[in-house]
């Protein structure tokens, strides 16, 4: 009879919810591995706190890629826009004439004017998006190497007062070697990151553009016999990346409180790794977008578990990025058996009948 319960509940998931838990269970296990074998930062608090204070930014863009890909789509140049987000700002800021608003407009309006632009050459023009974005990629690191050729660090105060609020609790926060107390720490990123995740699933879940990208991912045809306005539904997909790259961007330049072109390299790269590690398909139509940050976490705590294990000493920092593909790979690999088994029917879905996931 457990067994009958437990197959029951399991067939009345959605693929998106089953991949999010497996992606959970998977960081949770992989944080309680390190915690274990390697203590030092994993038994704090804080340690968990500087996964989310340190890719804040990453934690935006893996959303921003997962709306794209849910409708089909992708988008590769999210981290040159960052690049030059934090380049245009930086040097607009030291100016002498710098203001944060105007420099958040900056941001805003530099992430919409790439969304716009991509995303009418892609769902209008019909324009491969992989083209497009990648050569919005090199155009957007050119243009940030044009505004400044080195890093720029900000020296604007009010801005270094900005970057500098952060929440602390003493009560998570640990006993320092001299004997003070070292509370724990989060960024002001982090928060404007988790409410942008909250505002992206309701819109996802509860509005008809989110219903709308689900069955345009799912099957365009479909979806378009059904009266969705598909090529619409694809541009704004775009739009809404653009923008919350434009986010990111700030976000990343208030983390980092300078603006070059080498910054946020291989980001998109990373955002869409954390997207599919998440549980958003690249075929489009499955992703819930709560998986993204549990994504970016996975891939993060194992970046930060490959660093403390010393192999990457002697310049072999290069493990980093095989130990990224490797997991990759292996994410691709068990989505796909994972909805093919479903598929034939041992974990057959009931509850959707449709290629499109909406979760629910």
């Amino acid at each position: 009879m457990q067994n009958n319960s437990s197959s029951s509940k399991i067939s009345q998931l959605t693929d998106s919810n089953l991949l999010l838990m497996i992606a959970i269970s998977i960081f949770i296990i992989l944080y309680v591995s390190a915690m274990f074998f390697f203590g030092g930062s994993f038994a704090r608090f804080q340690g968990l706190f500087d996964l989310f204070n340190n890719n804040a930014s990453l934690l935006i863009l893996a959303c921003a890629l997962s709306i794209v890909m849910v409708g089909g789509g992708i988008d590769i140049s999210v981290g040159g826009v960052v690049a030059l987000i934090t380049a245009a700002c930086a040097v607009y800021l030291d100016s002498g004439s710098g203001n944060i608003f105007v420099s958040v407009c900056i941001a805003l309006g530099i992430g919409l004017t790439f969304g716009l632009v991509q995303g009418f050459l892609v769902a209008y023009m019909n324009v491969q998006p992989f083209i497009i974005t990648l050569a919005g990629m090199f155009f957007a690191r050119g243009m940030a190497t044009v505004i400044t050729a080195n890093s720029h660090t900000v020296k604007l105060e009010s801005f270094v007062q900005l970057r500098s609020i952060r929440l602390e609790i003493n009560s998570l926060g640990y006993v320092a070697r001299n004997g003070n107390l070292i509370p724990a720490t989060i960024d002001i990123g982090v928060f404007i990151a988790l409410f942008l995740v909250v505002i992206i699933a309701v819109v996802l879940k509860w509005t008809r553009f989110g219903r709308n990208l689900y069955a345009v991912g799912g099957n365009s045809q479909s979806a378009l016999m059904l009266g969705i306005n598909v090529r619409r539904t694809r541009f704004y997909s775009y739009v809404v990346c653009g923008l919350l790259a434009g986010v990111a961007g700030y976000v990343f330049l208030l983390k980092a409180g300078s603006g070059y072109s080498q910054h946020a390299m291989i980001f998109e790269m990373r955002a869409i790794a954390a997207s599919i590690i998440g549980g958003t398909m690249l075929t489009g139509g499955v992703g819930n977008i709560v998986g993204s940050p549990i994504g970016v976490l996975v891939l993060m705590t194992i970046e930060t578990i490959v660093r403390g294990s010393g192999i990457t000493a002697g310049g072999r920092i290069w493990l980093q990025d095989v130990t990224t593909g490797v997991i990759l790979f292996l994410a691709l690999v068990l989505q796909s058996m994972i909805l093919s088994y479903r598929g034939n029917g041992s974990f057959k879905n009931k509850k959707i009948t449709k290629k499109a996931d909406v979760p629910e």
